[in-house]
């Protein structure tokens, strides 16, 4: 049977973010917080492979404690199991840390069961990169399939599998081994409901917390110790006023005349 690791991730539901001064790291506290958009159809094309050729899956995220509560949703939607990795060594991680926690936590899962496939969302609504998916597939070494829009076909006997890629003005139908990572898009299908039962057993089901050194991940790699990158500023974008409506009343030759001037004095044409 095909084992599928599903990441997701908690982020908060707002767009006022807030970042801590001393450590340049995004401050959750008293924000409300949600699966993050993008990896609900990571669940979903895990729940589609599970029900079309049999499949356990495993939901993983990081983050602090309250993350469990973005698992204990993603179990309502039918996934097997979950596993949060917590740590304060894992606070503060950029993607290239993120990425060897993430790898490391599949890793230990693998050993209580092999895993053939890994499936993330393209990207964070906090962070916007889409680098975490493909740095783990890097480092598990395995077969890397982004903007999966459809899951064409999995041949469990020859190991296989085909997806169909979306990408700028064109698609492409791959066919690769497994095991593989995929990160994929809205278009592999619509989040299906959770059923009252469902949300019941994943609000009953404890998820289990794993620690740095629990998935044997090195303190060189985690944290704000394995993040090349930090923060050094954030700030919100001025806000911009409307510019000057123009309007025209039955002398368009006039009107074009002021707007050329208008233009030039405030120098966006040269004269």
């Amino acid at each position: 049977m095909l084992h599928i690791v599903a990441c997701i991730k908690q982020v908060p539901d707002t767009t006022q973010v807030r970042i801590d001064p001393e450590t340049n790291t995004l401050v959750r506290e008293g924000i409300p917080a949600i699966i993050n958009p993008f990896d609900l159809p990571a669940i979903e094309a895990a729940m589609q492979i599970k029900e079309r050729y049999g499949a356990k899956v495993t939901v993983i995220a990081m983050g602090p404690p309250q993350a469990a509560e973005a698992l204990q949703k993603a179990l309502s939607f039918g996934p097997d199991n979950a596993v949060l990795l917590c740590d304060r060594a894992l606070a503060g991680s950029d993607t290239l840390a993120t990425s060897a926690a993430l790898t490391a936590g599949i890793q230990a899962v693998a050993k209580q069961d092999p895993v053939d496939l890994v499936i993330c969302g393209k990207q964070t609504i906090d962070g916007d990169t889409a680098q975490v998916g493909p740095g783990i597939a890097t480092r598990l070494g395995w077969t890397q399939l982004t903007y999966v829009g459809k899951i064409e076909s999995v041949d469990l006997d020859k190991r296989r599998i085909r997806v169909r890629r979306i990408l700028e003005g064109a698609e492409e139908v791959l066919d690769a081994p497994l095991p593989a990572l995929l990160t994929v898009l809205k278009e592999v299908g619509a989040i299906r409901y959770a059923s009252l039962p469902e949300v019941i057993r994943g609000l009953r089901t404890p998820v289990p917390i794993w620690t740095a050194k629990d998935i044997e991940l090195s303190p060189d790699e985690s944290g704000l110790t394995g993040s090349p990158t930090q923060v050094r500023r954030i700030f919100a974008p001025p806000v911009r006023t409307g510019g000057p409506v123009v309007s025209v009343d039955g002398d368009a030759e006039r009107v074009a005349r002021e707007t050329i001037q208008r233009l030039l004095a405030d120098g966006v044409l040269e004269g």
